[in-house]
């Protein structure tokens, strides 16, 4: 063999050598760091404490990192602890049809109102009330706005009077959750059975309610619930109503129920009332819990 073939065949010895040797090791690393993996899994299984402590100070060194590149940290959103709305599709028929019916009439989000007629019904079920008569309140009083007042004080869906009926409102946050929907259609409830309880009557809870009972009449608005209510108890038959206004009855031109409420934009408008309506209303509902 000439001195050159003894050159390549060194060569290629050692190529090979060194290729073998790569190989061994890099397998033997992988081995080892399969191995490595494979024992802080176990350790971690075994000792929760070590696996928190470790995802802590992850945590802490990520939020470190966030600032030093934002110059704040950005904290997370917090899901709400309350469902806000409910898809109407997912309700039972009748009850979507009523709030599909309602949010074109009162140009109000479906979805709000899926939750607030779902509400309704369960609310009708345990208190024996019709759950289209408790919409039908809702509607005349406040046009499914929730935030809405009078100027004598009268709070949220059903513009139940806060102050008068307090006590009413203890056991679930205090008067300011007059401006959650559901805790005011709940409490607006109770003051309709206390009405209705106090009147013998529907007719004459509505009365009550309104704060007219000890007036000749009620300006038509007792009128306009049970209109309302046969609208809805219409549609959740499934019999076409139209949704456009109704014009009210001649007598409720001149009274109804409560004085204008501040309507946000979105919500149909409210009825407005006079001052002796809504005064006679304050001392009525004053004495409902007596």
């Amino acid at each position: 063999m000439t001195a050159t073939g003894k050159m390549v065949s060194a060569a290629r010895t050692f190529a090979a050598d060194v290729t073998e040797g790569f190989l061994e090791i890099t397998h033997n690393s992988f081995a080892l760091l399969g191995l490595a993996v494979a024992f802080v899994a176990i350790a971690l299984t075994a000792r929760p404490d070590l696996r928190q402590a470790g995802e802590a100070r992850l945590m802490d060194w990520l939020k470190a990192r966030q600032v030093a590149l934002l110059g704040y940290l950005e904290e997370p959103l917090e899901p709400s602890d309350r469902t806000l709305a409910v898809n109407p599709r997912e309700l039972p028929q009748e009850q979507a049809r009523v709030a599909f019916w309602l949010s074109k009439k009162y140009r109000v989000a479906p979805e709000p109102l899926g939750l607030l007629v779902a509400e309704a019904y369960e609310l009708g079920t345990r208190t024996k009330l019709d759950p289209t008569l408790i919409l039908a309140i809702i509607a005349i009083e406040s046009g499914f706005n929730p935030f809405a007042q009078s100027p004598v004080g009268a709070q949220g869906l059903m513009q139940v009077m806060t102050r008068i009926h307090s006590d009413k409102y203890e056991t679930v946050g205090g008067q300011l959750a007059a401006f959650d929907p559901v805790t005011n259609v709940r409490v607006g409830v109770k003051v309709l059975q206390e009405c209705i309880a106090r009147a013998g009557s529907l007719e004459g809870g509505l009365r009550f309610y309104v704060g007219a009972a000890n007036m000749p009449d009620d300006g038509g608005y007792a009128a306009k619930v049970l209109a309302e209510h046969f609208r809805l108890s219409q549609v959740a038959s499934g019999r076409p109503m139209p949704t456009t206004p109704i014009a009210p009855p001649a007598a409720a031109q001149t009274l109804t129920s409560q004085a204008p409420v501040q309507a946000i934009p979105a919500a149909a408008p409210a009825p407005a009332a006079s001052d002796a309506v809504s005064s006679e209303k304050v001392a009525l509902l004053s004495t409902s819990n007596l």
